[in-house]
């Protein structure tokens, strides 16, 4: 199915801010998902709690509490939520962007920054709209500017030994896969395995990995907040915590405990 193929989603909207931006506030519960679509307009998507991921051509991001996601217009995606959650959504339509001089033509997660948080809620907040609203887009759109934050992010492989891979891992990030055997499954040799992830997702087999092992801890903190972090480093595999801290750094450039206080 080509992109112009795909199912344009329906939004019902619940406000607008201006002259083509609008606004979308809604719940769902764990489990919903919504299947490949596309929408027309670029959109900004806020977990104001709760946690869901979001599956693009590139690869898979997870949106835990403090994260957005940026979808280009017309890009196909699936939103799957992983716990409860509260999303407030803008849509841009590509005249206003193009207008503004936006070009944001790749999606991507961003860190949502106190600023950019409660820029977000008080266009939702508001009565009616009023003078701050072309104040308050033009402050979102300069924090996305320098908010990008892809720890969150797995590339998938899209050639399909190397894909089969990354769903096994994926399946089990918490197990340690050996290269040879995972090889033996898919049917092709550790070596060629090994240059396809390379050339497919820009990191060794190895880095890639730890990259979903890492991400399946932060999920799992997103479903369950109170879980331990050092429980959580015992049962994602590590053979100690400072070797989970160590490795968690590597990824997102934080320790544990630095990421979980962000939420």
């Amino acid at each position: 199915m080509t992109v112009a193929q795909k199912p344009e989603m329906p939004i019902l909207l619940k406000g607008d801010v201006g002259d083509g931006v609008h606004l979308l506030s809604c719940r769902y519960p764990r489990g919903t998902h919504h299947d490949v679509h596309i929408h027309r307009q670029a959109q900004l998507v806020f977990a104001a709690s709760g946690t869901m991921q979001v599956t693009t051509p590139k690869g898979r991001w997870l949106v835990p509490p403090g994260r957005a996601v940026w979808v280009p217009a017309r890009l196909e995606h699936a939103i799957g939520v992983l716990a409860d959650i509260e999303m407030r959504t803008l849509y841009f339509e590509t005249d206003w962007l193009t207008r503004n001089h936006h070009s944001l033509d790749a999606e991507f997660v961003v860190c949502v920054s106190p600023l950019l948080r409660e820029s977000i809620l008080a266009l939702f907040e508001r009565q009616r709209p009023d003078e701050r609203d072309g104040l308050l887009l033009r402050l979102i759109m300069l924090e996305l500017h320098q908010a990008e934050d892809p720890t969150t992010f797995i590339p998938l492989p899209h050639e399909p030994r190397c894909r089969r891979a990354a769903d096994i891992v994926l399946a089990a990030p918490m197990v340690t896969h050996d290269l040879d055997d995972l090889a033996r499954q898919v049917g092709t040799s550790a070596r060629t395995l090994s240059r396809l992830f390379a050339s497919e997702t820009h990191l060794s087999f190895k880095a890639w990995c730890q990259r979903a092992r890492i991400a399946c801890a932060i999920e799992r903190w997103a479903i369950n907040p109170r879980a331990s972090i050092k429980q959580t480093a015992a049962d994602m595999g590590y053979g100690s915590f400072p070797a989970f801290c160590h490795a968690f750094r590597q990824v997102t450039g934080k320790t544990p405990k630095e990421f979980v206080g962000e939420r």
